[in-house]
């Protein structure tokens, strides 16, 4: 029975819930609350979302993240993001950890960023990547290369784009399996101090096209309320923020058709300016 079990949560994560290792995750309550519409996030969790934000950070900071997925143990995340500007740019580390007895992947890597121009930011990152499957499958090991820019236009608009594992690297001969390749497109825009939209286009090789949507609002100065939705399948989402000094705590929650929820929480501390 607890065979069974296990095979059933491995078609969980491999079928349903878009957390092979060939897929890329996105981590923190901030994007999880907003649908993962995440590409032009400014905060040191664009390490997991678009590098290129990065060269517009101002404050270092330290976060973990963790999440729950439809209330089942065996599909908990974990996550890790350290950011720091320099006189010249920013270095950042990232890692990611999920999975189960039966089934583990791993994530782990830093890059830099830099600001160009007051108008254009890009980054690169390297990244480790491991699946782990006991019995015939074994462990599989890779290395992964990030890009990603950004762009500012005027005081309100700003755009972002990256390409995750923009090497193609295969983990696998049979088949010629590979880690996916992921393009992310999008934008948001401060329709108020108080409000931003934002949307994002997101395609993997092994995934339909993804179209995403979400608001942020600040009803005070630290208290952050989010709302998100994407397609494919679709994916409600919300959550809220809360910020005390230099630390930030970020609470998310989501609901996908048929399987159920998912809850996650991130806690971030940053320094300097």
């Amino acid at each position: 029975m607890k065979n069974y079990y296990s095979i059933l949560l491995l078609v969980f994560v491999f079928f349903i819930t878009e957390t092979t290792a060939q897929e890329l995750y996105k981590l923190g309550a901030r994007s999880a609350a907003l649908g993962h519409t995440s590409v032009t996030i400014n905060d040191i969790w664009a390490y997991h979302h678009n590098p290129g934000m990065l060269g517009y950070l101002e404050q270092g900071g330290v976060g973990v993240y963790y999440e729950n997925r439809f209330f089942l143990r065996e599909l908990n995340y974990q996550g890790l993001t350290f950011a720091q500007p320099l006189k010249k740019g920013t270095i950042s580390a990232g890692a990611q950890f999920s999975g189960f007895e039966n089934y583990r992947s791993a994530r782990a890597g830093a890059g830099y960023s830099l600001r160009l121009t007051d108008y254009i930011a890009m980054g690169v990152q390297v990244n480790y990547l491991n699946v782990s499957i006991p019995g015939g499958y074994g462990t599989k090991h890779g290395i992964s290369g990030e890009f990603g820019l950004a762009t500012r236009i005027g005081k309100k608009w700003m755009i972002g784009a990256s390409i995750y594992n923009i090497t193609r690297t295969r983990f696998a001969s049979y088949q010629n399996e590979r880690f996916a390749s992921v393009i992310r497109l999008g934008a948001s825009y401060l329709i108020s101090q108080k409000l931003t939209a934002s949307a994002e286009f997101e395609k993997s090789i092994i995934s339909p096209l993804q179209i995403k949507g979400a608001l942020e609002y600040q009803p005070i100065e630290k208290l952050f309320l989010r709302a998100g939705v994407h397609s494919s399948p679709l994916e409600i989402s919300f959550g809220l923020g809360y910020n005390l000094k230099g630390l930030r705590i970020d609470l998310a929650s989501s609901y996908k058709q048929i399987i159920g929820f998912t809850t996650g929480v991130s806690i971030h501390y940053c320094w300097g300016t």
